[in-house]
C-alpha cells in the first residue's frame, strides 16, 4: 500500500455527512459499514434504495412510489417517473437576509445578494419571460459571465420549465452560432462585455451579429457588465432590452412548475475540438439528485460552507457550482483571468471570502507551483477544508505541492466526469485518506470499471479505458435533433453494448481509487504499447524550465512515434542540454518507451475556453488534417506553429 498524503482527522470523519449516512444504514439494515467501500458496494447493490436515501438527504419533495424502471437498459432506464419537482424550487428555499451569493471580478467588483433578494430577482425575470411568451421547453440561452445575472437568469429559466443553455462571453460569432443556432433560443440574455487580464472587450457587434442569425430569437435582454453604472448599448439590434428596463416589477410571488423528473432542463455542448458540438440534454431531476449526492457526501457540503469553484458559463462546473444553493452552501463567482492583477488573485478571494471548498483546475495549481506560489503562508486559509481540482490529470507532484504550499490539512479532491454526464465519475471521500497522483474514489452509485480492448475488466494496475455498467440518474436525455437516439447511442454504448465508454484512459488502485492517463483517443501507441499522455505530462512538471507541454503522436514509417512540445519559461530557450534532461527525466521516472522521439519549443499551446489542453487539433495540425472547429479554441492562433515543421519531416 502507498503511504497517504493526508488522513482525515477521526473528528472530522465522524462529523462527516458520509459517516452519518453510514450509520443509518447500519442501524436500518443490520448490515456492517465499516468503511467506504462497503457503502460504494451497497448503494451498486440497492441502487433504488440508495437514491432513494439521497432523494431524502436533498428534501426534494414527493418521489412517487416507483424508483427506477427498466434498471438494466443502457440507454432506456428511468428513475422516478412519478416524480414532480421544479429545480429551481430546491435551489430557492431560503428567502431571508443571508448570502446566497457573492459575485466578484477581475476588476474588484463585489456584489452580494442574500437568499431574499436572489428570490426577488428571479421572480422578476421570471415574469418578464413568461410575459414575453416563454414555456416549458423552451429555450433560454445566455452569453454571460460569471456573474450573478447568469445565475438569476437561469433560476428564472428553469421556474418556467425553459431549458437553459450558456456560452461565455469570449467565444466568438461562429462559436455561438455553432452552439445557439442549433438549440434556437426563444430569449437570449447577455452582457454588454466583459474584462480580462485587465482589458475591456465590448461585446455590441457581436449581439448585433448573433441577434441577425438567430431567426427565432424574440428578445435579447442585454445588462451592464463593462460599466455596472451605465445603461447596455442596445441601438441597432431590434430586438434588445435593457436588463432592468425588462425586469417586472417587483412584487407578484415566484411561482414553481411542478415537472417531471427527466423533464430537460440544460443543454451542454461537447468541446467541438473533433466536429460541430454536440448538444448535449440533461435532465432536472437527475442533475439535482446528482449534485446532492456529490456536494453532501463527498464535498460534506452544508449550511454555513463558502463554496467556489473557477469556471466559466461554459464549462459544466459552472452548472455544478450553481446547485451548491441546494445544500445551502454560500456561491463565490468569479469572473475573469485567475492571474489578473496578478497570480495571488484567486487565493486572495478565499482569505477575503472564507472559502471553505476551493475548486479550481488541474492545469491552474501546477501553474501556480510553477510560479512558485505558497498560499498558505502568504494567505489566510483557515476556512478552506476542502480542494478540488478537475479539468485533466492532477501530476502526482502537484499533489505534493498542494500540502508543501497550499495546506497540510486539506482534503485534496481531485475529480474526474464530465459534460457528457453533468457530474463525476471519481470524486473526493472526507472519511478516506488521499495518496499522491489517486482520484479517492468512485462515486457513490456509479458502478465504474476498468475495461480492456476486448471488454473484460482489467486488475487492479492494468490500464485501460473507464466506463460505467450500471445506469445512473444524470445520465443525458439524449442529444438535441437525435430523435431516434442514433447519436447518442455511437458516442457512449457502441463500443462495449450496454455499458457506458466513457472515454478516459484509467487504471484502478491498490488503494480503491483511480488514476487517470489521459483521454483514450489521445493514447500514444508507439511500437504497439499503449502510453497515456498524463504519464508524460508527470515527467515533465518536474523540469523546472518547462511551464507546460503537450504530447502527440506522429504517424511516421509505419508507426508512431512521440512528439512533445514545451512552452518554457520567459527568456529561455530549449537547446540539447535540456531536451536530454527532459529525456533523462522521463526514462528514468517512466520508462524507455515514454522517451520523446522529438521535443520541440513554441510560445503557446491551444485549449479550449475551459482551459484543456487540445492534443487533437495540435495532432490534426502536424499531419496536415483540417482542424473541425476552430471556434472551440481560446488562442486558435496557437496551431499556426504547429504547421509544416521541418523537425517532424526527417
Amino acid at each position: 500500500m502507498a503511504t497517504p498524503l493526508w488522513r482525515p482527522d477521526p473528528l472530522r470523519r465522524e462529523a462527516s455527512r458520509l459517516a452519518a449516512l453510514m450509520h443509518e444504514l447500519a442501524a436500518d439494515t443490520g448490515l456492517p459499514f465499516t468503511d467506504y467501500a462497503d457503502l460504494h458496494a451497497w448503494s451498486l447493490n440497492h441502487p433504488e434504495t440508495f437514491w432513494s436515501r439521497v432523494w431524502t438527504l436533498g428534501a426534494i419533495g414527493e418521489p412517487g412510489q416507483r424508483v427506477l424502471e427498466n434498471p438494466t437498459a443502457m440507454p432506456g432506464a428511468r428513475w422516478f417517473p412519478e416524480a414532480r419537482l421544479n429545480f429551481a424550487a430546491n435551489l430557492l428555499r431560503r428567502r431571508d437576509d443571508t448570502p446566497a451569493l457573492i459575485a466578484c471580478d477581475e476588476r474588484g467588483r463585489r456584489q452580494e445578494l442574500s437568499h431574499a433578494e436572489l428570490h426577488d430577482q428571479v421572480a422578476r425575470l421570471a415574469r418578464a419571460l413568461r410575459d414575453s411568451g416563454v414555456e416549458a421547453g423552451d429555450r433560454v440561452a445566455g452569453l454571460v459571465p460569471n456573474s450573478e445575472h447568469a445565475v438569476i437568469a437561469m433560476l428564472a429559466a428553469a421556474s418556467l420549465g425553459a431549458v437553459w443553455s450558456s456560452c461565455s462571453p469570449d467565444f466568438g460569432v461562429q462559436g455561438v452560432l455553432d452552439r445557439f443556432g442549433q438549440i434556437e433560443p426563444k430569449v437570449l440574455v447577455g452582457c454588454d462585455g466583459y474584462h480580462w487580464n485587465g482589458k475591456a472587450i465590448a461585446l455590441h457587434d457581436r449581439l448585433k451579429a448573433l441577434a441577425a442569425q438567430l431567426p427565432k430569437l424574440e428578445r435579447l435582454v442585454l445588462f451592464p457588465f463593462l460599466d455596472p453604472e451605465a445603461a447596455p448599448e442596445t441601438h441597432g439590434i431590434d430586438e434588445a432590452v435593457a436588463w432592468d428596463d425588462y425586469l417586472a416589477a417587483p412584487g407578484e410571488p415566484l411561482e414553481f412548475i411542478a415537472l417531471p423528473f427527466d423533464h430537460p432542463l440544460y443543454i451542454l455542448y461537447s468541446s467541438g475540438t473533433t466536429g460541430r458540438p454536440k448538444c448535449i440534454v440533461h435532465g432536472a431531476g437527475g442533475t439535482l439528485l446528482q449534485h446532492l449526492k456529490e456536494h453532501r457526501l463527498h464535498c460534506d457540503l452544508g449550511e454555513g460552507d463558502v463554496l467556489f469553484y473557477y469556471t466559466t458559463c461554459g464549462w459544466m462546473m459552472w452548472n455544478w457550482l450553481v446547485s451548491g444553493l441546494a445544500s445551502g452552501a454560500i456561491l463565490v463567482l468569479y469572473d475573469g483571468s485567475p492571474f489578473a492583477p496578478d497570480p495571488a488573485a484567486l487565493w486572495r478571494l478565499a482569505e477575503h471570502e472564507g472559502v471553505t471548498c476551493f475548486g479550481t483546475s488541474a492545469r491552474y495549481l501546477t501553474a501556480c507551483a510553477k510560479d512558485g506560489l505558497r498560499p498558505g503562508r502568504d494567505h489566510d486559509l483557515s476556512a478552506l477544508r476542502t480542494l478540488l481540482s478537475t479539468g485533466s490529470a492532477l501530476p502526482h507532484e502537484t499533489f505534493d505541492y498542494v500540502y508543501r504550499a497550499i495546506k497540510e490539512d486539506l482534503l485534496l479532491a481531485s475529480i474526474s466526469g464530465g459534460t457528457d454526464i453533468v457530474s463525476c465519475f471519481a470524486l473526493g471521500c472526507p472519511i478516506r485518506p488521499v495518496y499522491r497522483g489517486q482520484l479517492q474514489c468512485r462515486g457513490l452509485g456509479m458502478a465504474v470499471a476498468v475495461y480492456d480492448a476486448t471488454g473484460k475488466p482489467c486488475a487492479v494496475g492494468e490500464k485501460g479505458e473507464l466506463v460505467c455498467t450500471q445506469p445512473f440518474p444524470s445520465m443525458p436525455l439524449g442529444f438535441w435533433n437525435d430523435p431516434d437516439g442514433k447519436r447518442y447511442h455511437a458516442a457512449y454504448f457502441d463500443r462495449f453494448p450496454g455499458v457506458w465508454a466513457h472515454g478516459d484512459y484509467a487504471e484502478l488502485t491498490a488503494e480503491d481509487g483511480l488514476i487517470i492517463h489521459g483521454r483514450a483517443d489521445t493514447v500514444l501507441n508507439p511500437g504497439g504499447v499503449r502510453i497515456g499522455t498524463a504519464e508524460i505530462y508527470r515527467q515533465v512538471d518536474k523540469v523546472d524550465e518547462v511551464l507546460e507541454s503537450l504530447c502527440i503522436g506522429q504517424q511516421w514509417q509505419d508507426d508512431v512515434r512521440v512528439v512533445l512540445f514545451v512552452r518554457l519559461r520567459d527568456g529561455l530557450t530549449l537547446d540539447d542540454a535540456l531536451r536530454q534532461r527532459i529525456r533523462d527525466t522521463i526514462r528514468t521516472h517512466a520508462s524507455p518507451r515514454h522517451v520523446p522521439a522529438r521535443i520541440l519549443q513554441v510560445d503557446d499551446l491551444p485549449c479550449t475556453r475551459s482551459g484543456k489542453l487540445v492534443e487533437l487539433a495540435v495532432r490534426d495540425v502536424v499531419h496536415g488534417r483540417p482542424v473541425a472547429n476552430i471556434e472551440a479554441l481560446a488562442n486558435p492562433e496557437a496551431l499556426a506553429q504547429f504547421e509544416d515543421l521541418p523537425e517532424l519531416r526527417e
